[in-house]
């Protein structure tokens, strides 16, 4: 008797995880939830579904931007023509996410491994344009509170162009 497709994707799926040496939980049958570590955004978690046909792939990026709309979309847009296996979406309440499938026929080892490549790529190689985009104005007020009382700014440094071009 053959193996369910469902069930051979979740061991591949499971031992990719393992390989892969990321934080990963499965918190029912079928659901995944991992953890990638990034270098600009600090985790991206990604949450994998193996339905009847295919794996789902859904990860959060950035909630809605607070300004420049347009541009933040038309950005995500023409990104998505350069992805591969997911692309931005955008939810009801304008939150950014990523999102994919695979068919259950097509989950190996190195497909997954792929795939949250790209998912990591997108969402934390994207982070600090699309703050810059959509939160610019928030981030100089961040900048100018923190000053004010003497904090760290430490993290705000890879917008320090923003804020010398309010200043100056």
């Amino acid at each position: 008797m053959a193996e369910a497709p469902q069930h051979k994707a979740a061991q591949v799926l499971e031992e990719a995880l393992k390989d892969a040496e990321v934080e990963w939980e499965s918190p029912q049958p079928g659901h995944y939830v991992v953890k990638l570590p990034g270098s600009r955004k600090l985790w991206t978690t990604v949450s994998l579904i193996l339905g009847g046909h295919s794996l789902s792939v859904n990860a959060f990026v950035v909630r809605r931007p607070d300004e420049n709309h347009e541009a933040v979309y038309r950005w995500l847009l023409e990104k998505n023509l350069k992805l591969y296996g997911v692309s931005y979406a955008v939810d009801p309440l304008g939150d950014i996410y990523l999102a994919g499938k695979l068919p259950l026929a097509a989950v190996t080892p190195e497909e997954v491994d792929r795939l949250l490549g790209a998912v990591l790529e997108a969402s934390d190689g994207a982070f600090n344009t699309l703050l810059e985009l959509g939160f610019a104005s928030a981030i100089r007020k961040e900048h100018a509170w923190r000053t004010s009382r003497g904090e760290s700014t430490r993290n705000l440094e890879a917008f320090k162009h923003l804020i010398e071009r309010s200043d100056g």
